[in-house]
């Protein structure tokens, strides 16, 4: 494990890669008794056609197999890695996305012991028919419950309403009909394609010994070499929003909006940076220090539920903002309008100065989280970028470069609005 120091956070990072092919990281924090483990693997709910293990012919899953693989591998033949957790006080959990999957453990005892129970039962699977047909009624249920929700309907539909072939704008839990099919053959084949150490990264913080993360790594995962899957994301996507507009009526009580601008995604090793750019890019744009910002709060367009953020995944990137409105096309007048003044006069000189400084401090901040840290971490390094490089990615950042963004995002062939209205409403 060889030191990697960061002088202007003042931060030390231990890195390594195993014989294995597992990508491992430690954030030595000294000073903190708590302890953080991240394991990671690259693969989420667009990851729907790879290359199989032995390098064959391309394997196609149903969506959602990777949100359910992720339910599964909390049980174990003997039933006790929890209990080991929970009798250590550590406090466990998991997430899949849209390219990654995480399972992680926080806690201030018996750091070894759970770290050997974390690296086990995310790489040793265990399903019986009994166990699947059991955890599809239960994902059943949720998905039920995510199709009942605005928020997640609205921002699917602008998704499959800006991206004619990159499969982000898949679900992630799939659909009820999508996991019917599973059986416990194909959840070990993901498995075995997808958990293997050469596509995954485990990132620890806190008053560890980066040296003994390291050989509990290699003593509990498999020995032999492996790389990253090959997936097949589809065909490359078209510069512009393959509708503008979407629409569906749900029970809500007022208008649900979210408006995206379909960018273009960033060279491997350069993420990092765009993802600066873009975001400054937001906040400038219709942040809430922005004038738009302003103008659209008080003319009763927007309300407190506003937001806007920037999102990527391989193959893809867009900005997104939405919240709630009486008129959801006036607010994407509105934006386009602001973007094309924001180019042709260039970003106000102070408010640009405040919200570099701002979104950096907000960085920063975020260093105290050693959950954040680890997860940036371990995304930054899918990404092929290292995270904490972000100073001095900030100090290179001009304002033409957020102007150079708006200009080739935010217009109104790469825009498209998704909108959910009441039940007994009127049609915008």
């Amino acid at each position: 494990m060889q030191p990697m120091d960061y002088a202007t956070l003042r931060e030390r990072v231990y890195a390594g890669k195993l014989p294995n092919g597992l990508q491992v990281m430690v954030l030595h924090r000294p000073e903190y008794s708590r302890q953080f483990a991240f394991f990671a693997t690259r693969y989420g709910g667009m990851d729907l056609r790879f290359r199989g293990e032995d390098g064959g012919g391309w394997v196609d899953t149903p969506a959602g197999i990777a949100h359910f693989l992720e339910h599964k591998m909390f049980d174990t033949e003997d039933g006790k890695a929890l209990e080991i957790l929970a009798a250590n006080g550590a406090v466990d959990n998991a997430f899949t996305a849209s390219h990654i999957t995480g399972y992680y453990f926080e806690g201030t005892r018996g750091f070894e012991e759970n770290l050997r129970t974390l690296l086990s039962f995310v790489s040793v699977p265990y399903f019986t028919q009994e166990s699947v047909a059991k955890e599809q009624g239960i994902i059943t249920q949720e998905i039920r419950m995510c199709e009942d929700d605005p928020e997640n309907a609205v921002y699917y539909q602008l998704l499959e309403s800006m991206y004619a072939h990159n499969p982000i704008k898949t679900q992630v839990v799939g659909t009820v009909e999508s996991i019917a099919g599973l059986t416990p053959e194909l959840l070990y084949q993901c498995h075995g394609a997808f958990y293997r150490p050469g596509n995954m990264v485990l990132c620890v913080a806190g008053n560890v010994d980066p040296d003994r993360v390291a050989a509990i790594a290699e003593d509990v995962l498999p020995k032999g070499f492996s790389s990253a899957v090959q997936v097949d994301l589809g065909q490359p996507e078209p510069p512009g929003a393959v509708r503008a507009y979407a629409q569906r009526k749900m029970p809500v009580a007022a208008p649900l909006f979210e408006l995206g601008f379909k960018g273009e995604p960033a060279p491997e090793g350069g993420r990092l940076r765009q993802e600066l750019v873009a975001q400054l890019a937001c906040d400038v744009l219709f942040g809430p220090s922005a004038p738009l910002y302003r103008r659209l709060y008080e003319q009763g367009l927007i309300n407190g539920s506003f937001d806007c953020y920037y999102s990527t995944a391989p193959g893809c990137a867009h900005i997104m903002a939405g919240g709630e409105s009486r008129d959801p096309r006036q607010v994407l007048d509105e934006v386009l309008k602001e973007a094309r003044r924001l180019v042709g006069e260039g970003v106000d000189g102070p408010l640009w100065d405040r919200l570099k400084r701002a979104a950096y401090g907000g960085m920063v901040r975020r260093l105290n989280s050693l959950e954040s840290i680890c997860i940036d971490l371990a995304q930054a390094y899918f990404d092929g970028d290292d995270y904490l490089r972000f100073p001095e990615l900030f100090q290179s950042i001009e304002r033409e470069d957020v102007q150079r963004l708006l200009e080739c995002w935010c217009t109104q062939q790469r825009s498209s609005l998704s909108v959910i209205t009441p039940v007994d409403g009127t049609v915008e």
